[in-house]
């Protein structure tokens, strides 16, 4: 099943975002910092983040942005490439993740991994991978005197700071490779990648298109770990911008009602009464989409979208609803206090919560 579907802009109140340390930005070293901070530049106050891969499928990325979402103006910092070493993964940025940053309103600094350690007990492999500080640092100096959008940014370096960047990549795993005596993924996969910028944005936004939508396709067969679902009906979403970029998602589940499509982001958990904060924050950024979504159309025909955020547990022995969540006695404290944020999340920007007993 096919879902398309437009966004003209992102109207979104978020409640569940973390308290943020406050850093001064003169003796910032991004790599001391934790996942997300708020940073003073000379009066200037802004939300900031960073990744530790460029895969959106590790270590809770949304996560990280979702709780800079409160700041009017937010920057993550995501490495172009991580390679850690042959025995290890290698994973390259993805154009959808630059769109997903976009469409937030997210200043993307491109970096990379300057130092490095070799790991303690396996052959060809690095950890402890520490970005070009300096280059983070000149690049939020270049964000904060910059008037223009997101996305202006986002594209801008892309196109003039790509090039430049890879080589740094390439010279830096080299010269790591050379001090700790660790092998690298073969370089013909970076000058692939590389490859794609030759004639600007558009090879890189095809390629990683045509990789979002395998992977789309692939996930369309598949049930995740963290997913429990009441169906087994998964549908492809594709959702257009006004400026006709497209994003490419899967939603866990889907129900048609009449003229309603409710389109569920699912996350479970095993051993506790809720999924983790991450898990939930990363199924928020989904309602943030959701949530805004126009012209939504099911193999053609238009419904009105209800974003549904389904949180299922084999712990609980029942299901917990909204009127009764604060006298329920499997819930402590702080679930109550998580559940009463999400509740007015979701009631602030139209979407739905259920939390169930996994069957």
């Amino acid at each position: 099943m096919d879902i398309t579907a437009k966004i003209t802009g992102i109207e979104y109140k978020s409640k569940l975002t973390s308290d943020l340390a406050v850093f001064d930005f003169d003796s910032l070293n991004i790599n001391e910092l934790p996942a997300n901070c708020l940073i003073n530049y000379n009066g200037f106050s802004f939300g900031l983040s960073k990744w530790v891969s460029p895969k959106r499928t590790r270590s809770y990325p949304y996560e990280r942005v979702y709780n800079t979402l409160g700041t009017a103006k937010r920057i993550t910092v995501i490495p172009i490439i991580k390679d850690e070493g042959k025995k290890g993964d290698r994973d390259f940025i993805q154009w959808d993740t630059v769109s997903l940053m976009s469409l937030l309103d997210v200043f993307v600094v491109f970096a990379y991994y300057k130092t490095a350690e070799k790991h303690k007990t396996r052959d060809n492999k690095i950890t402890n991978q520490q970005f070009d500080n300096e280059l983070v640092k000149q690049k939020i100096t270049e964000i904060k005197n910059y008037h223009s959008s997101a996305l202006h940014w986002n594209l801008k370096e892309i196109e003039k700071s790509f090039s430049d960047l890879i080589q740094k990549v390439k010279t830096s795993y080299n010269e790591i490779g050379k001090r700790l005596n660790v092998s690298f993924h073969n370089k013909q996969g970076i000058d692939r990648f590389a490859n794609q910028f030759i004639n600007g944005v558009k090879e890189f936004m095809q390629t990683s298109r045509q990789k979002a939508q395998e992977a789309q396709n692939r996930e369309m067969q598949t049930i995740q770990p963290k997913e429990v679902l009441s169906t087994l009906t998964k549908a492809t979403i594709t959702i257009e911008n006004y400026l006709g970029g497209k994003y490419y998602f899967t939603t866990d589940e889907i129900r048609i009602e009449k003229d309603k499509v409710y389109l569920i982001e699912a996350k479970h958990s095993r051993n506790s009464i809720l999924p983790s904060i991450g898990d939930i924050k990363d199924g928020l950024l989904k309602m943030i989409l959701y949530s805004n979504l126009k012209n939504v159309s099911v193999n053609d025909n238009e419904y009105l979208a209800i974003p549904i955020l389904k949180l299922t547990s084999s712990k609980l022995t029942n299901d917990i609803y909204q009127s009764d969540f604060e006298t329920n006695p499997e819930l402590n404290k702080k679930h109550k206090e998580i559940l009463k944020n999400l509740f007015d999340e979701a009631d602030e920007n139209n979407f739905q919560i259920i939390i169930e007993k996994a069957e």
